[in-house]
């Protein structure tokens, strides 16, 4: 679904509400949900589930990223270095990781973005990422950077 839209070019946008966001997950069904609750939210999503399906949505899509939401542990890059990647493209981008495991957060930290446990609620989700676009943008800083990712 995603190759599709990247191969025609065509995005949905939806005009209520002017945030995108960059969803990467691999877990497939958690991909889905993460998209289901934050279009029901009424943000525009652009789901991917590898890194390479992730850098090709951001070189392609025409508008503004305003947040990426990634997974920390993904099969083919962690999502602290798909941030970092993923800034230098597009430096407006916002970052919260997702983390299942119990150390993901210690990992997060390091580079003071924004961090959501899963599972977590919809509501939770929706009240993370609206106040993380509403907020003061954490960015990497030389004193916040963990040299193991």
């Amino acid at each position: 679904m995603v190759a599709a839209r990247l191969e025609s070019s065509e995005f949905h946008v939806n005009p209520s509400i002017s945030e995108t966001i960059l969803i990467v997950e691999d877990d497939q069904a958690v991909l889905n949900l993460v998209t289901l609750i934050l279009e029901g939210a009424g943000f525009t999503v652009l789901p991917a589930n590898t890194a390479s399906e992730a850098t090709r949505l951001v070189a392609g899509f025409p508008g503004l990223i305003h947040l990426l939401l990634s997974d920390v542990e993904m099969p083919d890059i962690s999502g602290p270095k798909l941030a970092v990647k993923l800034k230098l493209i597009r430096p407006e981008l916002r970052v919260i990781l997702m983390s299942g495991q119990a150390d993901g957060a210690l990992l997060v930290l390091n580079y003071g973005w924004h961090f959501i446990a899963k599972p977590f609620l919809p509501n939770t989700l929706v009240t993370v990422v609206k106040d993380v676009l509403e907020g003061v943008s954490r960015e990497q800083t030389a004193d916040r950077f963990d040299t193991r990712l």
